[in-house]
């Protein structure tokens, strides 16, 4: 078997029933085979007899033995051929396997022993044609016929269990996928429907699972579980009638938690005062509970309870209680984690019997706030006992319960903080070491009434010269007594200088009437309350004032000034009566207004007033009366005053008209001045642009005026007054107006610039063929300047702005140019006339030629071109194209010539080159590429010669960009003429050889580089020759000494030669620089 999975199966959908068949023998009688072959992608599911179900994966050859000789029975679906050995093994066919694997094959069987229900079975209905396959391994075994039935394997991916609490955790899985051999969905095309089931297990992984939820949901929360537990939980999935198998368990343990409620308390021993309580430990929740807490009620039965005891025993003896007292106890446990919730509350009684019950409390006295009870000693209480009295009193408005308010030896309580006027029940037990009696009968009782407040301020109403009314409310505490009695005092007077209260009303009412005063007094009033508490505070004293009666009739008004012309000064004298504040009112009558029609002009407590606005040379009528709070007296006789003549009243406003843009016309009337009691004299007209800067501009008598010079389109303001005799009116309202547009006026400023405001790549600026004009804007006069015109000669451009590029005109030509401007009112008038002259054509470029080329270097040079005449102060711009291919100035200057340095070897250069000149830049010429050669070996010295050896050494030379370096030495010596090469190679050292001693000789060597691309050889110069002569070794220094010096007078080579010529004639043109310098 070369594959194979087992894997439990918690449930079987379908199990087909089996069926025997004869055996096949493999072997001896004892020993039976059954060779099952597994195809490639299905699976082979068997059931031991122990009730276990492995799954085997194809492609696989299972032999099953038998060593009893039993045969198992085997079922296949159609098209399945098999050979039977005997066997131990029992065959299952299952089409819904729940394993893993992603296919199904079921197991063999003989087609011939199976019956035609189970080749017609609904689960084994073929999907694909049958395919042969070659036989198996084994010899006995002939070949087969399989049928491939596929299930997609189901089963969700990802548990996940989150959010673990105490008694909940949150557990969440992936959505299942859907993948098989055969790839396929639903048979109508639709996707699968999906559910799932949750199992729970808490007695290890393999213990008794539970379906705890089931549903489309990919999540569940689990609650109800235990704390400080180890659960195990597992998921499997359902599509379309098919059940996957569960997924493996995933663990997870809850948290730990406070201890379970413990227990009631139970009673173990009782005496007359003490109680013995047991009690058990509840479940720990997974932390060890470290102590209990027992609490009791102390036998009040209030439902407050304190704590007894505190620790980590289970049970506890109270003490020192009453006998025949019931008390009520409750436990709680306590962890690592909190406490827990109390147990269910117990009652436990002491033994004993009750004594007898006490006497009933009586009331001593009693207060707003406070109660004093007394009691007498109980009868059946021995004398040497002290008994401890319990007071206990019940307040309705808190609930029904009786609460301890005393508890002591004393016969007697005073009992406070109580509401007043509030009914109270009270109760009275006693008790002492060895019983505790039973409470006595209720006493009922009240609390006593507070005296009230005081009422609120009264309010004044309904005044008269002789009564006012007097209201007030009742007091916001009345002290618990219910109705009051009010008390109202009045006093006559102030509260600085009151006199005598005086009892104005006592009764239940609200309100009073105080009748016979006395006119214009001042009066004081307050109110109190009296209830059965007693008697309030008086209220704060308010005051009340009487009206008085109404004056008598005035005097009528005077005049102790003459009128003005605008204003007259009236007097009068006081109106007779008592010493009181009166309020005077004069009115007055036009001369158009009726009989019945008055204007009131004054009204106040002087006795004297002035009428303004008044008309001058009129008549006017004046009466005055007097009031008080009791009402106006009769209006006295009118005063007949005629005012004095005036000034002219304000002018109309005058009209304007506009005949033109710089004249305008101004009109009146006369009417409006006329009213002043003179005759009008003249008129003046004020004119400006705005109202601070009128100036007068006509004075006289006529009715209208030309105003003339004005400016277009701006805004103007005049006024008008009117003078008489006695003086000049009020200034009439200013009235505005706007003189009509005009064409603009005449173009200044026209002038010439160097060059285009703009410049415009597409049209270049020629200084020659183009003029660049500008010019200030002119005023527009009331409308935007919509272009200009210029007139150049005859021609006429339009331009729409202050600046303008006129082009294509003669180089060298003198021109007139004239502007103006032109808005929606028409073309204003052509400015000054400018003539200006066009520059002469900028010189042309010349032609760029290639002199000389080196290695690092390139001369250039270049001529006049034949167009036309260059003058002497022409420059030259030269530029070189860089790596970017933007052309950069390298020489700038009158000369034709400039070598360029610093360049590369063998490469390629772009130049061009531009005249400039006092007519302007011209234009550059074309592009000229030019090259470098490449570099020579540069020459090279003689490093060494060695005695006698004769060994030559030379520098060495690096490659030069990739080419290799060879060397030439040259040999000249004794009576040859001419040098003969001697070494050609790349090595740096040479050894000469057949040599003769004491003779000359004299040796050079050059460099060749051979070029790789166009395997040329270049060879540089020779190096200075060096001369030696081989000698034998010297037999005296003498003649050492002459070989020396022969050796160093030949030694001078032609270099040096030249040196000394070079600095001898250097020297002379020093000298003779200096002898100039001295005779200048």
């Amino acid at each position: 078997m070369t594959d194979h999975m087992l894997e439990p199966l918690l449930q079987l959908n379908v199990e087909v029933p089996m069926m025997h068949h004869a055996p096949m023998m493999n072997g001896d009688a004892t020993q039976q085979v059954i060779l099952v072959q597994v195809n490639p992608g299905e699976t082979f599911t068997i059931r031991r007899e122990d009730g276990t179900l492995q799954c085997i994966q194809g492609p696989a050859e299972v032999p099953m033995m038998s060593p009893n000789g039993s045969i198992p029975p085997i079922h296949v679906p159609p098209g399945y051929i098999s050979q039977d050995n005997t066997g131990v093994w029992r065959v299952v066919v299952t089409p819904h396997s729940e394993c893993y694997p992603p296919s199904y094959s079921p197991a063999l069987s003989p087609t011939h022993h199976l019956p035609p229900p189970y080749m017609t079975h609904p689960h084994f209905i073929p999907t694909s044609p049958a395919a042969y396959y070659p036989p198996a391994s084994h010899g006995d075994v002939g070949p087969h016929q399989y049928y491939q039935h596929r299930l997609a394997p189901i089963y969700p991916e990802g548990k996940h269990v989150s959010k673990i609490q105490a008694r909940s955790a949150l557990v969440s899985w992936a959505r299942a996928p859907r993948a098989g051999a055969s790839g396929r969905g639903q048979a109508d095309g639709a996707p699968p429907t999906c559910s799932y089931e949750l199992l729970l297990a808490d007695k290890g992984s393999d213990g008794k699972y539970r379906v705890v939820y089931s549903g489309e949901e990919l999540q569940y929360t689990l609650t109800d579980l235990r704390p400080a537990t180890d659960y195990h939980v597992r998921v499997s999935a359902a599509c379309n009638s098919v059940k996957g198998p569960d997924s493996e368990a995933r663990t997870f343990t809850t948290h730990s938690a406070p201890p379970d409620i413990p227990l009631p308390p139970r009673l173990s021993h009782r005496t007359k005062s003490s109680l013995t309580l047991q009690w058990k430990p509840p479940v720990d929740n997974g932390s060890k509970i470290t102590s209990y807490i027992l609490e009791w009620d102390e036998g009040k039965k209030n439902g407050v309870f304190r704590e007894c005891y505190f620790g980590h025993q289970r049970h506890f003896k109270v003490m020192r209680l009453c006998p025949a007292v019931g008390y009520t106890f409750r436990v709680a446990a306590l962890n690592d984690i909190g406490p827990s919730r109390f147990s269910t509350e117990m009652v436990f009684h002491t033994t004993g019997s009750l004594p007898q019950m006490s006497v009933a409390p009586r009331l001593l006295r009693a207060g707003p706030s406070w109660l004093v009870l007394e009691w007498t000693r109980p009868s059946s209480c021995s004398p040497e006992e002290e008994p401890v009295y319990m007071l206990e009193m019940q307040d309705e408005s808190k609930g029904a319960e009786f609460h301890t308010v005393y508890s002591g030896t004393e016969l007697s309580s005073k009992v406070e903080d109580l509401s007043r006027s509030t009914q109270y029940k009270f109760r009275l037990s006693a008790c002492s070491a060895g019983w505790r009696s039973a409470p006595s009968s209720v006493l009922v009782c009240r609390t006593g009434a507070d005296r009230p407040g005081p009422p609120t301020a009264p309010a004044i109403s309904d005044v008269t010269p002789h009564s006012f009314r007097v209201t007030w409310d009742p007091p916001q505490d009345d002290g618990g007594c219910g109705d009051s009695t009010y008390l109202l005092e009045k006093s006559e007077g102030t509260s600085e200088a009151i006199g005598q209260w005086e009892v104005a009303y006592r009764g239940p009412l609200r309100e009073h009437v105080c009748d016979g005063l006395r006119a214009a007094t001042l009066y004081s009033v307050r109110v109190s309350a009296i209830g059965t508490g007693g008697h309030s505070q008086s209220t704060e004293s308010v005051l009340a004032c009487t009206l008085s009666l109404p004056p008598g009739p005035c005097h009528p008004p005077t005049i102790q000034v003459p009128a003005k012309h605008r204003e007259v000064n009236l007097q009068w004298e006081a109106c007779d009566g008592e010493n009181e504040s009166l309020l005077y009112s004069v009115e007055m009558r036009g001369p158009e207004q009726e009989e019945d029609d008055v204007t009131q002009v004054y009204h106040g407590t002087q006795t004297e007033c002035t009428v303004a606005s008044l008309l001058p040379g009129a008549t006017y009528r004046f009466r005055v009366c007097a009031a008080n709070d009791a009402g106006n007296g009769p209006y006295s006789d009118f005063l007949e005053v005629t005012t004095a003549a005036g000034p002219p009243g304000q002018c109309a406003a005058p009209v304007v008209s506009l005949t033109s843009h710089t004249c305008a016309v101004v009109s009146w009337e006369v009417s409006g001045a006329s009213c002043s009691g003179a005759d009008i004299s003249g008129y003046r007209l004020s004119w400006g642009q705005d109202q601070d800067s009128l100036e007068l501009v006509y004075s006289g008598t006529d009715t209208s005026y030309e105003v003339s010079d004005l400016e277009a389109a701006v805004s103007f303001c005049c006024r008008l007054q009117a003078v008489n005799q006695v003086g000049a009116s009020p200034y009439s309202e200013p009235v505005w107006c706007r003189t009509p547009a005009a064409p603009p006026d005449a173009v200044a400023g026209l002038r010439v610039r160097e060059a285009a405001p703009s410049p415009d790549r597409s049209e270049p600026f020629s200084p020659s063929t183009c003029l660049a004009l500008a010019w200030d804007e002119p005023r527009c006069n009331g409308q935007e300047i919509s272009h200009y015109t210029i007139a150049v000669g005859d021609d006429h451009v339009a331009s729409s702005t202050t600046c303008h590029v006129i082009r294509e005109l003669q180089p060298d030509t003198e021109y007139s140019v004239q502007v103006r401007a032109e808005n929606a009112a028409g073309a204003g008038p052509f400015g000054p006339c400018l003539r200006v002259r066009t520059r002469p054509l900028p010189p042309p470029a010349p032609r760029l030629e290639c002199a000389a080329v080196g290695p690092q270097s390139l001369r250039l040079r270049w001529g006049e071109s034949g167009k036309g005449p260059l003058t002497n102060q022409v420059t030259y711009i030269l530029q070189m194209e860089d790596r970017n291919q933007r052309f950069v100035p390298i020489y700038r200057g009158p000369s034709r010539t400039y070598r360029v340095q610093r360049l590369s070897e063998s490469s390629r250069y772009t130049f061009r080159i531009q005249a400039v000149s006092e007519a302007g830049e011209g234009l550059f010429s074309e592009t000229c590429s030019f090259s470098t050669t490449k570099s020579v070996p540069p020459t090279l010295k003689v490093a060494q010669l060695e005695g006698n050896t004769c060994e030559v050494t030379w520098e060495n030379v690096p490659p030069m960009r990739g080419d290799r370096i060879s060397y030439v030495l040259q040999v000249l010596g004794g009576r040859e003429s001419e040098y003969r090469q001697v070494y050609k190679g790349e090595d740096t050292t040479f050894q000469l050889s057949g040599l003769q001693w004491n003779s000359d000789y004299r040796i050079r060597v050059l460099a060749c580089r051979r070029c790789l691309d166009t395997s040329q050889e270049l060879c540089g110069s020779f190096s200075p020759s060096t001369y030696f002569s081989p000698r034998r070794s010297p037999s005296a220094s003498a003649g050492g000494a002459a070989v020396a010096g022969a050796a160093s007078t030949r030694g001078l080579t032609d270099e040096q030669f030249a040196s000394l010529i070079v600095l001898g004639v250097a020297s002379f043109s020093i000298f003779i620089a200096y002898l100039l310098q001295l005779l200048i």
